[in-house]
């Protein structure tokens, strides 16, 4: 009798660990089931976003809609010369207030007395880029002087010129806290801490940084230079605009070497401003100047490191020492 009941329960206990192991591999199946068909609206869904993001791309790479800029207002650093001068003269000629940065005050002033020469509203701010306390206290004062700020140009920059090793540890700090440091200040502290949460609200804004075409392609004699603005492209990888001048006409790039001239020239500074404008006003987030050096630099990405040696030495285009 005793042998008949552990019989009834061993038998029992197989049938409910057998049910329990079918219950169980059911649950695993229809998670298994669930997964599947998760992932695949997922993708299918991706794949949609995906071709719909192209085609966008491409009809407002051929028919781009230029935002209206009337009445906004734009701050500008490095206003006092070259291209930050011209990009505040043409924002104010379309219309914008402009809130013009430099170092320089009285080449600030001049850009100044220019714009309002011909009616527009421009005012100007003495600041050091290099001084994060400075940029502190004059995003503060802008935002109360001046309220929403709906677009901010990072234009500073300096670009001292010869080989490597004869750089100062002096110019190469200084080159880091201007092309680099002063563009995440900047943008930290007035885009993210005085007006981000505004440009949220308003689901408008438009941020745009200076690299360079150095930010693309080593070059020569601007090693350092270069490093400054591959740090720039990495910064502005987030929903910017990043632009990368080729050697533009400002003082800059005292001695440029071209062995072909006609395909190399140097960029006047009032062609760069109007490309930089046009990018922000179709808020294209990667331009070059000229614009087919950033799809050169795509290229030039599959070709061996080797190949693209010989091909720069063939083309023979940089800038030579200042010393």
């Amino acid at each position: 009798m005793v042998q008949s009941t552990n019989s009834t329960s061993n038998h029992n206990s197989i049938n409910n660990n057998h049910n329990n192991n079918s219950s169980s591999s059911s649950n695993k199946n229809n998670i298994d089931i669930y997964y599947i068909v998760t992932l695949t609206i997922d993708i299918a869904l991706l794949l949609i976003k995906f071709w719909i993001a192209v085609f966008q791309t491409i009809i407002t790479t051929f028919a781009p809609q230029e935002t209206d800029v009337n009445g906004q207002t734009v701050l500008i650093t490095g206003t006092g010369h070259g291209i930050g001068k011209e990009l505040a003269l043409q924002y104010s000629a379309l219309g914008a207030k402009i809130i013009c940065w430099d170092m320089n005050e009285q080449s600030n002033q001049e850009t100044i007395k220019e714009i309002k020469s011909y009616g527009g509203e421009a005012h100007a701010y003495t600041v050091n880029v290099m001084k994060r306390d400075e940029i502190n206290a004059l995003a503060e004062k802008i935002k109360k002087d001046h309220g929403f700020i709906n677009i901010i140009v990072n234009n500073a920059g300096i670009m001292p010129c010869h080989p490597l090793l004869e750089h100062t540890e002096t110019e190469i700090r200084n080159m880091y806290e201007i092309n680099v440091l002063a563009h995440f200040w900047v943008s930290v502290h007035i885009i993210i801490q005085a007006f981000l949460p505004d440009m949220i609200a308003r689901n408008q804004g438009h941020i745009i940084a200076l690299s360079s075409c150095a930010g693309l392609f080593a070059v020569a004699n601007l090693v350092p230079y270069c490093g400054t603005k591959f740090a720039v492209r990495g910064l502005m990888e987030i929903k910017f605009t990043t632009i990368y001048p080729y050697m533009v006409d400002t003082g800059l790039c005292k001695r440029p070497r071209y062995r072909f001239p006609n395909l190399f020239k140097m960029v006047k500074p009032a062609d760069a401003a109007a490309s930089i404008i046009k990018a922000q006003r179709t808020s294209l987030e990667h331009v070059s100047i000229p614009h087919a050096y950033l799809y050169i630099e795509k290229i030039s990405r599959i070709i061996p490191r080797s190949g693209l040696r010989l091909i720069n030495d063939f083309l023979d285009a940089g800038v030579d020492s200042d010393k």
